[in-house]
């Protein structure tokens, strides 16, 4: 038996019945949530009104939930050796600080030239990169878990420093050099760090503090075969919850106006799957492994919605067309990555075997 097919079987049998079905159930939850906003009189305000400094609670609440089980996957003793690999961490900070901002810019102005509202929504979105979700995506994908944790954080911090700035000048400086309408973003850096810590900083040290308690009172081995395995489906219940809620908050804009809900989606769709293909091929050009590579992929693809939206409501308003851009950016990113997951694992499979296998072994699934 070839060892590609060897991969495929292992894949197969390692699938949960929740993994398997993931798409269904995140289809099943988009649909729950849009109708609780569309149908149910008040829900979309109530949730808006739970909100201290910014920060939503229930939604902080779902993603906490999502991240804490894949960090408590990480093994922290191999974060030095992620760090080593420059070419791993050059070109993630290339991708997502240069490339990705970029190019939503010029998609939103592409596809958008008349709909300035939700340009600069999806401006916004390509400047906020992606610090929460992406480690489930990249954990389904079978990607580098401890590379993932270490290329979040680098991007929190760049998050912390950059964002403001740039900011300013995708939607200042550089349409005026092009002789494009300007606009402006007024966001503290306060309330860029205070995002960072809750949806990274706590799960994260939750995450670290799980696998140090547990391994010096029951050992590794109980460790990543008894406990890993309870806590690990609470990741899919806190992403599908989280779904829920985010559709929840604008299903009454999303089905009232389905067409311009359907042109922010294209810009959105052409931009997930550049980012992903450049980032796999960057990895493959660069001799990574496919662990590393879909590492790289997927924290280039993804963008961190949840500050996206906070800033477009703190800045334009909850019912402004920035606020809607940045909700239908996870109605758009959700479907496609998860596709993307599938994609990168038939990939996997077929470009990198040679050099490096998916490292299903080494994935322990509830």
């Amino acid at each position: 038996m070839t060892r590609a097919a060897e991969i495929e079987r292992s894949a197969g049998r390692r699938l949960s019945t929740l993994d398997r079905w993931l798409p269904l159930w995140i289809g099943v939850a988009m649909i729950a949530g849009l109708a609780l906003g569309r149908f149910i009189p008040g829900v979309s305000a109530v949730l808006a009104r739970m909100e201290v400094g910014g920060i939503s609670l229930p939604i902080a609440l779902g993603l906490l939930v999502m991240m804490y089980p894949v960090l408590a996957k990480v093994r922290y003793d191999k974060i030095a050796a992620v760090t080593g690999d420059k070419k791993l961490l050059v070109s993630s900070l290339v991708l997502n600080w240069l490339v990705g901002p970029l190019l939503m810019f010029a998609l939103a102005w592409a596809l958008l030239p008349d709909l300035p509202e939700y340009r600069t929504g999806l401006i916004i979105v390509g400047l906020a990169r992606c610090i929460a979700m992406v480690v489930i995506w990249n954990d389904l994908a079978c990607g580098d878990r401890e590379a993932a944790a270490v290329l979040v954080a680098i991007n929190s911090i760049f998050q912390v420093v950059a964002f403001s700035l740039l900011g300013w000048f995708y939607l200042t400086v550089l349409p005026g050099w092009l002789g494009l309408n300007t606009g402006g973003l007024d966001v503290s850096v306060g309330q860029i760090a205070l995002n960072v810590l809750v949806f990274l900083g706590i799960p994260l040290l939750a995450g670290f503090a799980s696998r140090w308690i547990g391994e010096r009172r029951k050992g590794r081995q109980w460790y990543e075969e008894k406990f890993i395995p309870r806590v690990g489906p609470w990741a899919l219940y806190g992403l599908l919850f989280t779904i829920v809620l985010l559709f929840a908050l604008q299903g009454q804009a999303i089905t009232s106006d389905p067409l311009n809900v359907i042109r922010i989606a294209v810009p959105l769709l052409v931009y997930f799957a550049v980012m992903w293909t450049i980032g796999i091929v960057t990895g493959k050009a660069l001799a990574l492994s496919y662990e590393r590579s879909a590492t790289l992929a997927f924290t280039a693809a993804g963008n961190n919605f949840e500050l996206a939206i906070a800033v477009a409501i703190a800045t334009f308003g909850a019912e402004s067309g920035q606020a809607l851009a940045g909700v239908v950016g996870p109605l758009i990113e959700v479907p496609v990555l998860v596709g993307l997951v599938y994609v990168s694992l038939w990939v996997g499979r077929r470009w990198f075997t040679a050099s490096s296998g998916i490292r299903h072994s080494e994935k322990v699934r509830g």
